[in-house]
């Protein structure tokens, strides 16, 4: 049983914790961003080398190490984006009056470094764990990269909590190139997909054959697929999707501007 319930327990409190503590520096003052960034970056650093190192083992602590190591590389990414650091070259709102093509555009050009950077950090883990046994640190990138592309898909579509008060005074145009509604189109496509993956995911890990290394990876990586998937439930459903992180909110969120506000719909 302590094959389930170690790795569920240990990928929802580092999720919960870590997404907090990114929060938590966030909200501190911005002249301490340059240190927050600068020992981010060290522990990424560090983070890349404990994947390599870790790519030949398959050990339930290299399942735990590589899965910690991606949560941690995934952190610096998150960072330096809600810093202001690494976003994109619009740094500006949407017009009102844009198109939904335009606004579209917009929306892409606002985080298009960050997306890339992404993009190529995930090839290098791939690179990095190629052809090695323990993969885990790249299901887990791998998780988290498609949910949160997901999640901003649907903010950009338009969802019925915005979780305005997730982003930071210097980031507040980024409210233009949200929409408020009820509901979507791609919003059930996409909980239906990640929903589909997760039960493949729970019954490999469920199989008598499955070796307990593999067991542990898939446990970790699909209990970080369940919380994307709640975490997108919460994106629709009327209660507040902020209780969780209160302790690291230390500062309420900025008035934005008209300017800056979501489109309701």
């Amino acid at each position: 049983m302590w094959t389930i319930a170690g790795p569920v327990l240990f990928a929802i409190f580092v999720w919960w914790f870590s997404t907090g503590l990114i929060l938590l520096l966030d909200g501190l003052p911005r002249k301490t961003f340059r240190w927050s960034l600068v020992l981010s970056s060290a522990i990424a650093v560090a983070a890349l080398v404990g994947l390599h190192h870790t790519a030949g083992q398959t050990t339930l602590a290299g399942a735990y190490c590589a899965f910690a190591c991606a949560l941690l590389v995934w952190g610096w990414h998150e960072l330096s984006f809600l810093t202001g650091w690494i976003t994109g070259p619009r740094k500006i709102a949407s017009p009102p009056d844009a198109s939904e093509g335009q606004r579209f555009v917009h929306a892409v050009n606002a985080i298009l470094w960050h997306e890339l950077a992404i993009i190529g950090m995930g090839l290098f883990i791939i690179a990095l764990t190629w052809d090695a046994p323990n993969q885990v640190g790249m299901w887990t990138f791998v998780v988290l990269w498609s949910m949160r592309t997901s999640a901003k898909l649907n903010l950009f579509f338009g969802v019925r909590n915005l979780s305005e008060e997730f982003l930071p005074p210097h980031l507040t145009y980024m409210l233009s190139f949200f929409r408020r509604r009820a509901m979507n189109a791609v919003w059930p496509v996409c909980v239906g997909a990640a929903t589909v993956v997760l039960v493949w995911m729970v019954q490999a890990a469920l199989a008598p054959t499955t070796p307990a290394f593999t067991a542990v990876g898939l446990w970790l990586a699909g209990t970080l697929l369940a919380m994307a998937i709640l975490e997108h439930a919460l994106l629709v459903l009327p209660v507040p999707s902020t209780a969780l992180w209160r302790w690291a909110m230390r500062k309420p969120a900025a008035e934005p501007s008209p300017a800056v506000t979501a489109l309701e719909t």
